[in-house]
C-alpha cells in the first residue's frame, strides 16, 4: 500500500512539472510565423526591435526594354496609283520635255525681233507660233499636274509632296505670266500703237523673260530631285 501511494505521488509531482513547462509548437506547413528573408539586413543593433528593415530589392533598380538600335523603322504603306493616274504621269513627263527647247526658240527669236524690228516677215510669225506653243505645253502640263497633286490619289501620296507644290506653283505662274505676254505684243498698226511702241517693245520682253526664268527654275526643280 506504501509504494502504491509513493508511485501516485511520482505521477502527480512529473503531471505537474509537465504542465508548468510552456510548450514549443511543433512547426507545421500552415504556420502564420514570418520566414526569414536572407535579402533583409538590418543595419541597427538588435536591441532596437522597432527599426525599420532595409530590403536589398528594394535597391534594385527596376528593369527597363529598351529599344534595338537595329530595329527596323516603320515605313508608310506604299500607295498604288490607278492607270488613269500613271497615264497622267507619263504625259506630263513626256510633254515637258519639250519646255526648255521651247524657251531657248522663243528667247532667240524675240531677240531677234527686237533688235531689228523691221524685219517682220516669218520671222514674227515663228516668234508667234513658238510662244502659242509654250502656252498651251504650260497649259496641258498645269492640268495633267494639277489633277494628279490634288486629286485624291495625289492628296494621299506626302513623299516628295512640298517639292511638287513648289514646282507646281511655279509653273503655273509661268504660265499666266505667257498669256499675259502674248496679250502685250507691241503693235505699230495704228496711231497710238506707233507712239508706245517701243514701250511696248520692252515691256512685252521684260514680260517674257520673267515668265521664262519661273517656269525654267520650277522645271529644274523637278528635274534635279527627279535625278
Amino acid at each position: 500500500m506504501r509504494s502504491l501511494i509513493t508511485g501516485v505521488c511520482l505521477v502527480l509531482l512529473f503531471a505537474s512539472s509537465v504542465w508548468a513547462a510552456p510548450l514549443d509548437p511543433s512547426p507545421s506547413l500552415f504556420s502564420t510565423r514570418p520566414k526569414h528573408d536572407l535579402w533583409h539586413i538590418n543595419w541597427l543593433p538588435r536591441g532596437d526591435q522597432d527599426a525599420p528593415v532595409v530590403s536589398l530589392r528594394s535597391l534594385a533598380v527596376p528593369s527597363i526594354v529598351l529599344e534595338r538600335d537595329d530595329a527596323q523603322p516603320l515605313h508608310a504603306a506604299a500607295i498604288e496609283h490607278s492607270n488613269a493616274y500613271q497615264m497622267r504621269a507619263k504625259f506630263h513627263k513626256y510633254a515637258s520635255f519639250a519646255t526648255l527647247p521651247l524657251f531657248g526658240a522663243e528667247v532667240a527669236l524675240g531677240q531677234a525681233l527686237y533688235n531689228t524690228p523691221a524685219n517682220v516677215g516669218g520671222m514674227r510669225a515663228a516668234h508667234g507660233a513658238v510662244g502659242m506653243g509654250i502656252v498651251g505645253l504650260l497649259g496641258v502640263n498645269t492640268v495633267t499636274g494639277a489633277w494628279n497633286m490634288f486629286g485624291s490619289e495625289g492628296r494621299r501620296d506626302t513623299k516628295g509632296r512640298t517639292l511638287r507644290l513648289v514646282h507646281g506653283l511655279l509653273m503655273m505662274a509661268s504660265d499666266v505670266g505667257m498669256l499675259a505676254t502674248t496679250s502685250s505684243g507691241p503693235n505699230s498698226g495704228h496711231q497710238r500703237g506707233a507712239l508706245t511702241f517701243e514701250t511696248d517693245k520692252a515691256t512685252h520682253r521684260n514680260m517674257a523673260m520673267a515668265s521664262i526664268g519661273v517656269g525654267t527654275v520650277g522645271y529644274l526643280v523637278m528635274l534635279f530631285h527627279s535625278r
